[in-house]
């Protein structure tokens, strides 16, 4: 290696260690915590076994889909002249990292529930500081595996002697890993936790009339698994894969764009290492005296954001300030005649941070109870149940115009400064804050569960008045993470395709061809467009029937132990919780498998077929999942806040008939925004991904 390629790499890999040494740290201060009474330990306990057993025998299943691919790939692209190994090699470290972040994550996540209702007794302050941390641990531990495996992948190939290209491409198969995780995590945990919350809600709350996270219902430890499944390991595994993909991307681009071929591939690298420190510094910022939770956790994210953007500042003036494009590349990846300066791409860094504050004002102003979106969605609950739903709908929809125009505004931007690398440049400026994102999503399940677990075990009122506002903006947070991460996928795919267009004219031009280009007059262009967004829709009408389906059998489940055991009701018979755990983790691992392999397969066959229909169905997706996504999180998030507002006294309150208006319009909206919507991200980016890893079948 080079001067700056070896310090480069190693940079990255001390950060990424620090980040790791943050998490194990913050674990062991976590768990030396009082979980409190024993009630308290055996419910936490129980969530604890639920979520294990269900990752565990998700893992096994993605395993095995997972050794035949890493042997698919290594035979076919060895066979192709194509690093083979090393690709499947990649392919299998992605995969075990991603899955590594995920578990452990989980795992911190279900042991702090009950310490964080624990230390409610001691006020919102000490609450707040467990519940966080216990979030940055998983935030932590996703943002800095993601690096040490880019990182030290490539640092080890480098050092073997293998090419820049070739490792880059090496690293193209770990971002494939990460994906496949991250999509049957996305789906798996979606199925199940909304199943679960489903099931619960119809039979506990509407048929029997008992209160939430009531002990008395039988589907009550399987709601809570299901948010840590979910949200918790869901949200790690995407987030970790969009990081490392995006990072590869951006190697990529480098590559091909400029000659300094080392110092363009360990840029990305370097951005990704500091912004990890500056995450950590971030955590300790995360106090409140004042008891204004939401305050709290937002200073510690923008103390991040500052002292990243500062920091990329110096690194990008020392590395990028003198680059020069190579010969012959091709007027997608030039930004004008010079290549872009130091200070442009500094400016497109600044771009990246810019996209991220605005996709959170967004998407808190459509699912936050203080604004206009969610309050309608709650009065329109007080003329009933249809109403509800054509309110939800329109403000899902109506969600989607303002982060569209965002992004456009800084894919001009960004482009501008820099062309389609700037574009890239942003966008691991944007995952620059992935760390504290992933903490402020993992609060969310942490929280509810401590007050679910406050609720079960009859702690005092005063406990509750402490769990019930950390729970309460647990859900904002929740679904304000999930606008960063649907923004931050579309970006990635975009820079991955730009990436995938470049390497198919390489290839071509190597092998003496001249690519006809994509136009949408072409066909098989127009063809690849319809089945793109077909692909959107029709993962999207799986997943949510595969939730409607589990929720049927989980309500089965509880309107049979109502029935067949009376006592439960007057609490002198213990429902069976574990039956309710063991259907729905059946249940959802049995319907995640086909949705899962609709990337994989139908980008696969269009690409053999014509390379035109790839990059139109790359379009496709990018497009209609995006516009998907956004409309299904945020109507959701709209939907669910509805409830709490009347739950919290307005339009009629609890019992009223808009209450039950409103807890229908929440069902609905639980697939939309925790399974459906939230699983169109890996799936946009494994299409994109296996674009890439089939280039060498198409020229």
């Amino acid at each position: 290696m080079d001067f700056l390629t070896d310090w480069g790499v190693i940079i990255a890999l001390v950060c990424a260690g620090a980040a790791v040494v943050y998490g194990v740290t913050t674990s062991r201060w976590l768990l030396s915590l009082s979980p409190g009474n024993n009630e308290m330990q055996g419910i936490s306990r129980a969530v604890q076994e639920g979520a294990t057993a269900y990752l565990r025998r998700q893992y096994t299943i993605i395993a095995g889909v997972a050794v035949v691919l890493a042997i698919l790939l290594a035979v076919a692209l060895e066979a192709s002249d194509a690093e083979g190994i090393l690709i499947a090699i990649g392919f299998l470290i992605g995969g075990t990292f991603s899955g590594a972040a995920g578990f452990i994550g989980m795992n911190v996540s279900v042991r702090a529930n009950a310490r964080v209702a624990e230390s409610a007794r001691s006020g919102v302050s000490r609450a707040l500081e467990v519940a966080f941390k216990g979030g940055a641990v998983t935030g932590l531990l996703v943002a800095g595996l993601a690096l040490l495996g880019v990182a030290g992948y490539y640092g080890l190939l480098i050092v073997a002697g293998t090419d820049e290209r070739d490792a880059i491409d090496a690293l193209v198969g770990l971002g494939f890993g990460g994906s496949l995780i991250s999509v049957f995590a996305r789906l798996g945990g979606g199925i199940f936790t909304k199943a679960a919350d489903v099931g619960a809600d119809l039979v506990g709350k509407i048929e029997a009339g008992i209160p939430e996270d009531d002990p008395r219902n039988p589907a009550v430890i399987a709601d809570n698994v299901g948010d840590n499944v979910g949200d918790c390991a869901g949200m790690a595994a995407d987030l970790f894969e969009t990081y490392a993909v995006t990072a590869v991307a951006v190697m990529l681009l480098g590559v091909l764009t400029f000659q300094e071929i080392g110092t363009a591939a360990v840029y990305p690298l370097i951005i990704g290492g500091v912004s990890l420190v500056a995450s950590i510094v971030g955590t300790y910022a995360v106090r409140s005296r004042t008891g204004n939770v939401e305050r709290a956790l937002y200073q510690g994210l923008i103390v991040s954001g500052v002292l990243a953007a500062a920091a990329f500042l110096p690194i990008t003036l020392i590395l990028m300030d003198d680059l020069t494009y190579k010969e012959g590349v091709s007027s997608l990846l030039r930004a004008g005649t010079e290549a872009p300066s130091g200070i442009e791409l500094w400016l497109c860094t600044l771009i990246g941070v810019v996209v991220t504050a605005g996709l959170f004002t967004i998407t808190d102003y459509y699912t936050s109870t203080r604004f206009r979106p969610v309050r309608t969605t709650a009065r329109a609950s007080q003329t009933g149940h249809a109403t509800n739903i054509i309110q939800g709908l329109s403000q899902g929809f109506q969600s989607t115009a303002a982060p569209a125009l965002l992004l456009a505004l800084g894919i001009l931007a960004a482009n501008e400064l820099g062309g389609i690398y700037g574009i890239g440049v942003a966008v691991m400026a944007q995952l620059s804050l992935t760390g504290l994102i992933v903490a402020l999503d993992a609060f969310g399940p942490i929280t509810d569960n401590a007050g679910g677990i406050a609720e079960m075990a009859d702690l005092p009122e005063d406990v509750r008045n402490v769990t019930d506002p950390l729970d309460a903006v647990g859900n904002t947070t929740k679904a304000v993470t999930k606008g960063y991460a649907i923004g931050s996928a579309v970006l990635a795919a975009l820079v991955l395709f730009a990436a995938f267009i470049e390497e198919l004219r390489v290839e071509a031009a190597a092998d003496g061809e001249t690519l006809s280009g994509f136009s949408i007059s072409q066909p098989d262009v127009l063809i690849g467009l319809l089945v793109g967004g077909m692909m959107v829709f029709l993962f999207v009408a799986l997943a949510i029937e595969a939730v409607g389906r589990a929720g049927g059998g989980v309500v089965e489940e509880v309107r049979r132990q109502f029935r067949e055991k009376p006592g439960i009701m007057d609490r002198s018979e213990k429902p069976d919780y574990a039956r309710a755990v063991s259907i729905v983790t059946a249940a959802a691992q049995r319907e995640m498998i086909v949705p899962a392999l609709i990337p994989i397969v139908v980008t696969l066959v269009v690409g053999l077929l014509s390379y035109q229909a790839l990059g139109g169905l790359l379009i496709g997706v990018i497009v209609v999942g995006f516009f998907t996504a956004v409309s299904m999180t945020s109507g959701g998030g709209a939907w669910d806040n509805a409830k709490k507002l009347i739950e919290d006294g307005e339009f009629g309150g609890k019992g009223s008939e808009a209450h039950a208006a409103s807890v229908t319009g929440d069902t609905v909206g639980d697939p939309y925004k925790d399974t459906a919507g939230p699983a169109i991200n890996p799936m946009i980016k494994v299409a994109n991904i296996v674009a890439l890893l089939i280039i060498p079948f198409l020229v």
